[in-house]
């Protein structure tokens, strides 16, 4: 029996079109919820793709910016930020509902997640609104983070992530999307990425520093332009490498 085992996410409703091929390939999901991305209709349909092949459903909440996909970090009040993350869950929540489907976990998006990770007030307001939600979830947030220390203390179950096809600084924050050496593209470049993180708990960031990460799921980005040859080829070499995904 293989000493390792992952889950394989990836941020959906996203306005890409590629569900259907994406889902069936992942073992949860992260589905935008109105705030960078998605309404109604694509919520819906998301989600019966997610039950269809017995996929772990998330909440993707963002920064309510569709007009920069919620990539840039927005100055609002904490009150403003509550309130329209947890309009954002609570019209998830009324889909998953009429779906009769359940929330397994809220992972933020874009410039939200990543300040989180480092800003105090910013992972305090995600923290309580995850406090505040009538049913209990797991929150996708990254090793050794400030939103992932809060949580934790707070009682809510974290679930380390880290990203498949992303390239890391000594920080442990993303590589901006700005450089040319933020995406990992090359599916055996993924591959060994991931391997690192998994069996030896460490990655290469890009300043060829090695550093110590845990993660139980990893991303890979549903905009990636590759990301269907990705995912099948990690599902296809994991295993090899005794890794099992689920």
């Amino acid at each position: 029996m293989s000493d390792y085992r992952i889950d394989i996410n990836a941020d959906v409703g996203e306005g890409i079109g590629n569900e259907i091929q994406l889902i069936p390939l992942l073992s949860s999901c992260n589905i935008a919820c109105g705030g960078h991305a998605g309404d109604y209709n694509t919520m819906t349909e998301v989600v019966r793709l997610a039950k269809q092949h017995d996929v772990k459903i998330g909440a993707h909440p963002s920064f309510p910016d569709r007009i920069n996909f919620g990539r840039v970090v927005l100055k609002l009040k904490e009150q403003d930020l509550y309130e329209s993350l947890s309009a954002q869950i609570n019209s998830f929540l009324d889909v998953l509902n009429e779906q009769d489907a359940s929330l397994h976990h809220i992972k933020p998006h874009g410039a939200l997640y990543n300040l989180a990770a480092k800003d105090d007030v910013t992972a305090r307001v995600i923290v309580e609104v995850v406090k505040n939600l009538d049913v209990s979830v797991k929150l996708y947030a990254p090793y050794k983070s400030v939103m992932a220390s809060l949580a934790e203390r707070n009682a809510i179950e974290v679930v380390y992530e880290a990203f498949a096809d992303r390239n890391y600084n000594t920080d442990l924050s993303l590589v901006s999307r700005n450089n040319d050496n933020a995406i990992l593209q090359n599916e055996t470049d993924v591959l060994e990425h991931v391997l690192r993180m998994v069996k030896d708990q460490n990655v290469l960031s890009v300043q060829d520093e090695i550093l110590p990460i845990k993660a139980a799921t990893f991303c890979v980005h549903g905009d990636t332009f590759n990301a269907l040859e990705i995912l099948k080829y990690l599902r296809q070499e994991l295993p090899k490498q005794d890794v099992l995904i689920d």
